[in-house]
C-alpha cells in the first residue's frame, strides 16, 4: 500500500511539472505565431480607367445588378434556353467533379489544422519469449502491457500555421475553379443553343430557296418541252436547285451536333435532346441594352483572376512551410499505461507506468536539401505571380474582343440586310424579265444565288450578334453567382 502510495505522489508531482512545460510551450508557441516566410499581402488587378472599345450598340458603362449578371440569359426571354441553363448547372457532369475537388480540399485543409493537435495513439501487447540455454538461463517470460503514447509538435516557428493559410488558399482557388467553370459551362450552352437555332434558321431558308429554285425548274422544263426555250436554261436551272438541295445536309449534321453536345452539357446521352429541340424557334431578340461597368470592377469579379490570386496566395505560405525545415523540431513525448509478467497482475496499481519529456530534432546538414526547397517555392511564387498578371491581361484582352465583336457584328447584319432586300428584288425583277423574254435565264440564276447566300448569310448574322452577347457576359465574369453553385459552397 505504501508503494502505491508513493507511486501515485510521484505521479501527480510529475504530472504538475508536465502541465509547468506544456504552459511554457504553449506561450513559446503564441509568441512565434508570426511564422516564418514572408507574409502574404493581397494584390489587386492592374485596371484602365476605362474601356479601350468605344461602347456602341447599345452597351452603356453603368454598372450591371449583381442579379443581372447572376443570370445573364433571362434578359433573352427565352424560356427554353433558360430551363437548359437551370438543368446544366443541376446535372453536368464536370461541375459535379468540381464539386468533388472542393470537398477534397476542404479535407485537405483538416489535415492540415489537424497537425496544430497532439496525436495519442493507444496500444497493447502479450508477448512470450524464451531465452537460450546456451546463452542465458533458458527461461521462458511473459509480458503483457497496455497503454497510450501523446505526441505534440509545437509549432514554434509557424510552419503549421503556414501549412494552413496555403491550403485554406487552395481551397479558396478551388473554389473559384468551379465558379471559372459554371461561366464557361453556361455560356456554352447559350452559344450551343444559338447554334441549334441558328441551322434550324438556315434550314429553313434552304428549304425556301429549294422551292422557288423548284419553280423556276418546273417553269424552265415546261418552256423547253414547248420549245420555246433550249435545254441550256433547264440544265443551268437543275444545277442551282441540286446545288442548293446540297447545302442541307452539311446543316443538318451541324444542327444535330448542337443537339448532342447540349444533351451532354446537361450530363444526358446524345439524342436525349432531339425530341424537345426539334420543334424550329426563332433567335431571341437583342436587348435594347447592355450594362458592362468599367474595367476595375470586371476584373475582380471574374473567378479565373481570383483563383490566380488565391494561387498566389498559398504559394507564399508554401515558402514559411519550406523555411520552417531549417530550424529545429520541439516536440512533447509522453506514455501512460500498464505492464505487468503476468496477465492477472496488469490491472493492478503496481503496474502503472509513465513517461513524459521534450525531444528537440535539428537537421544539421542535409546538403542543402532545404535552402534549395526555399528556392525552389520562391520560384513557383515568382510563376504564380507572373500567371496572375498574365490572367488579368487575358481577362481584358477578352472583355475588349467581345466588346468590339458584339458592336460590329449589328452593324454587320444591318448591310447585310439592307443587301438581302436589293437581292430579293433584283431577284424578283430578273424573274419578271425572264418570263418577259426580254433577259437570258443566266440573269435568274444570278440573283437567285445572291439571294440565297444573303440570305444564309443574315441568318448566320442574327445567330453570331446573339452569340457576341452571350460572349460578352461571359468576358464579363456573369453566371457563377447562380443556382447551384452557391448551394454547394453552403
Amino acid at each position: 500500500m505504501t508503494n502505491c502510495s508513493y507511486s501515485f505522489h510521484a505521479m501527480q508531482k510529475g504530472m504538475r511539472h508536465t502541465l509547468s512545460v506544456v504552459l511554457i510551450a504553449i506561450a513559446v508557441t503564441l509568441a512565434g505565431c508570426a511564422g516564418v516566410g514572408p507574409d502574404y499581402s493581397p494584390v489587386e488587378p492592374q485596371a484602365p480607367e476605362a474601356w479601350n472599345t468605344t461602347l456602341q450598340g447599345g452597351v452603356n458603362a453603368e454598372e450591371p445588378t449583381p442579379a443581372d449578371l447572376a443570370q445573364w440569359w433571362t434578359i433573352l426571354h427565352d424560356p427554353q434556353l433558360t430551363s437548359l441553363e437551370q438543368r446544366a448547372v443541376a446535372g453536368n457532369l464536370d461541375l459535379k467533379e468540381a464539386q468533388s475537388r472542393i470537398r477534397e480540399a476542404r479535407a485537405m485543409r483538416g489535415i492540415s489544422s489537424s497537425k496544430y493537435y497532439p496525436t495519442v495513439d493507444a496500444g497493447a501487447a502479450a508477448t512470450k519469449s524464451r531465452s537460450s540455454e546456451n546463452s542465458g538461463t533458458g527461461t521462458t517470460r511473459e509480458l503483457y502491457a497496455a497503454g497510450f503514447d501523446a505526441s505534440w509538435e509545437l509549432d514554434i516557428f509557424g510552419g503549421v500555421r503556414r501549412s494552413v493559410e496555403a491550403a485554406q488558399a487552395s481551397l479558396e482557388a478551388t473554389e473559384e475553379d468551379l465558379n471559372a467553370l459554371q461561366v464557361s459551362l453556361l455560356a456554352e450552352v447559350a452559344l450551343n443553343y444559338v447554334d441549334l437555332r441558328t441551322y434550324q434558321t438556315r434550314l429553313e431558308v434552304n428549304l425556301k430557296s429549294i422551292q422557288a429554285q423548284q419553280k423556276s425548274y418546273e417553269l424552265n422544263d415546261s418552256r423547253f418541252q414547248a420549245g420555246i426555250i433550249g435545254e441550256l436554261a433547264v440544265q443551268e436551272s437543275l444545277r442551282i436547285l441540286e446545288s442548293t438541295r446540297a447545302l442541307a445536309p452539311a446543316l443538318e449534321t451541324g444542327l444535330d451536333a448542337a443537339k448532342n453536345r447540349l444533351a451532354v452539357l446537361l450530363g444526358g446521352r446524345p439524342g436525349s435532346l432531339h425530341a424537345e429541340l426539334a420543334i424550329s424557334h426563332p433567335l431571341p431578340n437583342l436587348p435594347p441594352t447592355v450594362a458592362v461597368g468599367i474595367p476595375a470592377e470586371t476584373l475582380r469579379r471574374r473567378p479565373d483572376i481570383r483563383r490566380a490570386e488565391r494561387n498566389l496566395a498559398a504559394q507564399t505560405a508554401r515558402i514559411g512551410v519550406a523555411t520552417a525545415d531549417l530550424y529545429p523540431k520541439f516536440r512533447l513525448l509522453g506514455t501512460v499505461g500498464l505492464e505487468s509478467l503476468s496477465a492477472g497482475d496488469l490491472f493492478q496499481g503496481a503496474s502503472k507506468t509513465w513517461g513524459f519529456g521534450p525531444s528537440v530534432s535539428w537537421n544539421l546538414f542535409d546538403a542543402g536539401a532545404v535552402r534549395r526547397n526555399i528556392e525552389v517555392q520562391t520560384a513557383r511564387q515568382e510563376q504564380a505571380l507572373i500567371q496572375y498578371e498574365q490572367t488579368v491581361l487575358s481577362a481584358q484582352e477578352e472583355v475588349e474582343n467581345a466588346l468590339f465583336a458584339y458592336a460590329r457584328e449589328q452593324l454587320r447584319r444591318e448591310y447585310i440586310s439592307k443587301a438581302t432586300l436589293a437581292a430579293a428584288r433584283a431577284e424578283e425583277l430578273a424573274r419578271d424579265q425572264y418570263q418577259a423574254g426580254l433577259v437570258d435565264f443566266n440573269n435568274v440564276l444570278d440573283t437567285q444565288r445572291s439571294l440565297l447566300v444573303l440570305r444564309d448569310e443574315l441568318a448566320r448574322s442574327d445567330g453570331d450578334m446573339i452569340a457576341n452577347l452571350v460572349r460578352l457576359y461571359k468576358a464579363l465574369g456573369g453566371g457563377w453567382l447562380s443556382l447551384a453553385a452557391n448551394e454547394e459552397k453552403s
